[in-house]
């Protein structure tokens, strides 16, 4: 080997975590607990001479989770020999809890990352760095989370399948400034399986990324040599073949330090247990090529500490580092809706029970951690896609999900018994139609809220049904509150028009009433004596299948496009983009043939996650029908055509008394085996001036502009919407169900990375991406059934980003009403 300065290589030993994708997401729990057994138990050898060649074996924890379940089950000689080998350096730890996607929210990450965090503070062994595998990117606020526990480094081994680095160059340190001015150093490295790459783990080699003349030999498995010693020899000569051309090659790009970090595992696969004899190759190359490199096994700490002694005029970028792996939840629609519905009860059980004195700490730690599983990047096993027939593909799916259904259960038990305590009862018998509603956010709202009467239940002794006409009253005032009633499965749904200040509850009671009947016939012309409504009468509000108009909005429809303009009567200007090519709320259906095979036609799509061949069907309208309309609000019904559905209606609720629309989004999917994806068109706008920002985990930013350099502009991962920020109003776009977002055109396009400066991007249209199965290895890919998905529009005055994204997380989670 010549260079032209000697290299210090680190190598940081430790095991890729992939909940379910090569095994049962339970047996990889046991896997990870047992890997930290054996790397202990290799050093203790080591420590005994019965090991001396593995001298210099060190292992790094790549996840905290990890430790968690090892301290679950290990003897105390497992965990004192754990405290004492992470005391001498040879074991590291790492703050971050596990590698994730951008689902969860900010509280439960936090308290996720804070468990390393607790477990200085017992034994007072300092955990400073993190290391995040396989995952391409990290919400911006997700910064401010390991800042806050003391996390002070972040080491990136990011997998650029369907992806890519920031920055645009890897094998680069920086400093990540999070949003509340925090600052992590990262190494912004190279693929975690790269050590095996360059053939540091004996019987562990592969070539993933390097195209040399060793790969199509490795292909066919015709390297290796009888007997370990030849395969020893033979791959020795690959190492010191890869590496000299690796480290010349630096050199040749004008890299500018000594120092190279490399992930290596004891066995090429995810989930991979430690190999003593990486040591053992360390400990030779170094003796082979003494003066001309150095090799380390290192933990994340020990690695650190070499970026700062000898790493000078490291840049700081500000942003949020968009993940590319995100889509994933696109496959798996209804357990991510059911995730979100978990998430909201999360919320509002903080906001409920802010001192955590009502509910019970146990079931909210049980709901963070099914929830933090849930959310973990692992989106099913390795063979979905090519085999999704198999028993293990449908079982590890199933346990997936349960992490979320699961998630779901203990919150919602919490939610329960803090509602008791403020006093909700079951249901009984003749019991009084007598209920709180609680606005338990921090604003104040101007909302309706919805409460039921049981199908089978009396008011005041009568047997209650749809023609009984009753009225709404607060109890404490008296007031007869404006109401709507909706017949539903099992009840009689009845959404009342409140007014909450902030934390504010009101009781409210509904009793049968007796209107005079004094009917007759009115003299003006409105109606015909077949019984339809369709004279248009002066000073009235439109209410009809081209119009319905509040004293907020005028939504105009067309038999050919459905809505096609929303007036805002603030001023006059439409909140519907003009020549859009899709109408608000119609879906966008895109299918692409198989050429090839399932797993290749949608490996060749790259970053786009669609081809150029890819077919795409806009909705047609079918019909539209005025199906409810009373005091609270007027309900139309659009049903479409749309390729790849059995149905697609729009439920679209225009309310009377206040700015707001609510349109739910039902579908009938049909299960294809080809790659496909389908939106929701949302052309809204604030107009000429508007700047767009979406709320990510622990942060709130301006798609196209705050992002790091290089980073994914293709697609966003959302917590609650969309805010529009107009010159003197907001447009606030709440998204319910489905967090994932795309702007602009749908087409297949060379990829441009975020440069950090496209305005263009940011005032472009939105698309709800509702579902999506085009990953070739481990998306769910059987998208058929029956889903429904929410979204809800308002106008304000121009507040803050962080007022306004307020408003819309509100608009989410809704008021709070239950029996009394």
């Amino acid at each position: 080997m010549k260079f032209k300065k000697e290299w210090n290589v680190y190598l940081i030993h430790h095991s890729h975590t992939d909940i379910g994708y090569t095994e049962r997401q339970d047996k990889i729990i046991n896997y990870h607990k047992d890997f930290l057994k054996q790397a202990i138990d290799i050093l203790n050898d080591i420590h005994k001479n019965q090991n001396a060649d593995s001298r210099g074996f060190v292992w790094q924890c790549e996840n905290f989770w990890q430790v968690e379940n090892f301290y679950a089950s290990a003897s105390s000689e497992y965990k004192e020999d754990f405290e004492k080998y992470v005391k001498s350096g040879e074991i590291g730890l790492s703050g971050n809890y596990l590698n994730m996607t951008e689902l969860i929210n900010y509280d439960i990450l936090k308290s996720r990352i804070g468990k390393a965090k607790t477990y200085e503070a017992k034994t007072g062994i300092p955990v400073k760095s993190g290391m995040s595998a396989d995952i391409n990117g990290f919400a911006w606020g997700y910064a401010d989370a390991l800042a806050e526990n003391g996390v002070e480094h972040l080491f990136s081994c990011l997998h650029p399948h369907h992806g890519m680095f920031p920055l645009y160059k890897k094998q680069i340190p920086f400093y990540w400034e999070s949003p509340k001015g925090n600052k992590i150093l990262v190494w912004n490295g190279e693929h975690y399986h790269f050590g095996n790459e360059l053939q540091f783990a004996p019987h562990a080699g592969t070539s993933y990324f390097i195209r040399d003349e060793i790969t199509e030999k490795m292909r066919k498995d015709i390297m290796y040599k009888e007997g370990l010693e030849a395969t020893e020899e033979e791959e020795f000569k690959v190492l010191c073949s890869r590496l000299e051309r690796y480290l010349v090659n630096l050199e040749e790009e004008g890299y500018p330090y000594d120092l190279i970090p490399f992930m290596v595992s004891g066995a090429i696969t995810d989930n991979a247990p430690p190999s003593a004899s990486i040591a053992k190759r360390v400990n030779r190359l170094n003796e082979t090529f003494a003066g001309q490199l150095k090799v380390k096994m290192v933990t994340l700490d020990q690695f650190f500490e070499q970026v700062k002694d000898k790493c000078f005029d490291i840049p700081t970028y500000k942003g949020d580092w968009n993940d590319w792996w995100a889509d994933g939840v696109g496959s798996t629609p209804s357990v991510v809706k059911n995730f979100k519905d978990a998430q909201r009860k999360y919320n509002l059980c903080k906001k409920l029970d802010a001192c955590g004195t009502l509910g019970d700490s146990r079931l909210v730690d049980e709901a963070s951690e099914n929830l933090m599983l849930y959310a973990e990047h692992t989106w099913g096993y390795s063979s979905s896609v090519s085999e999704p027939w198999e028993t293990l593909v449908g079982d590890l799916e199933l346990k997936k999900s349960a992490y979320a259904i699961n998630g779901n259960t203990a919150i919602a038990k919490n939610l329960d018994q803090i509602l008791a305590k403020k006093g909700e009862v079951t249901i009984r018998q003749d019991r009084p139609q007598e209920y709180t509603i609680i606005n338990p956010h921090r604003i104040p709202l101007k909302t309706t809220a919805l409460v039921y009467i049981e199908f089978w239940e009396y008011l005041d002794g009568i047997n209650y049904s749809l023609d009984i006409p009753v009225e709404v009253v607060d109890v404490n005032t008296g007031e007869v509150l404006k109401h709507q009633i909706k017949q539903i499965a099992r009840a009689i749904q009845v959404e009342v028009a409140v007014s909450l200040d902030s934390k504010e509850e009101k009781t409210i009671a509904i009793h049968p009433t007796r209107k005079p009947h004094n009917a007759t016939v009115q003299n003006h012309a409105h109606i015909g004596a077949e019984g339809i409504r369709d004279i248009l009468l002066p000073d009235t509000y439109e209410e009809n299948t081209s119009c319905i108009e509040t004293a907020f909005y005028k939504v105009l429809l067309s038999e050919e496009r459905g809505i096609y303009s929303i007036i805002d009567k603030r001023d006059g200007k439409d909140l519907v983009r003009s020549e859009i090519p899709y109408a608000p709320f119609s879906g966008v259906y895109e299918v692409t043939d198989i050429k090839t095979n399932a797993c290749e036609e949608r490996r060749r799509m790259g970053r786009n996650r669609k081809d150029v061949s890819t077919r795409r069907y806009g909705s047609k309208l079918k019909d539209i029908r005025i199906i409810e309309n009373g005091d609270i609000y007027t309900a139309v019904q659009l049903d479409y055509h749309l390729e790849g559905t059995r149905f697609y209606s729009v439920f679209l609720k225009v309310y009377k008394g206040i700015p707001k629309l609510e349109a739910m989004v039902r579908i009938h999917k049909e299960s294809v085996y080809e790659p496909e994806n389908l939106y929701i068109a949302l052309p809204f706008t604030a107009g000429e001036e508007e700047v767009t920002y979406i709320d990510k985990t622990g942060c709130i930013l301006r798609p196209g502009l705050d992002q790091l350099p290089g980073s994914n502009k293709e697609f966003y991962l959302l917590q609650n919407g969309i805010v529009m920020e107009g010159a003197k109003k907001d447009v606030i776009l709440a998204i319910k169900d489905a967090p994932l977002v795309t702007f602009g055109d749908l087409k297949a396009k060379p990829i441009k990375l975020c440069d950090g400066k496209d305005t263009e991007l940011n005032k472009s249209t939105a698309y709800s991406w509702i579902m999506n199965n085009y990953w070739e290895t481990n998306f769910k890919v059987d998208l058929g059934g029956f889903y429904e998905f929410a979204y809800s529009l308002t106008t304000t005055d121009k507040t803050s980003k962080e007022e306004a994204m307020e408003v819309c997380e509100a608009m989410n989670e809704g008021m709070i009403s239950f029996y009394i």
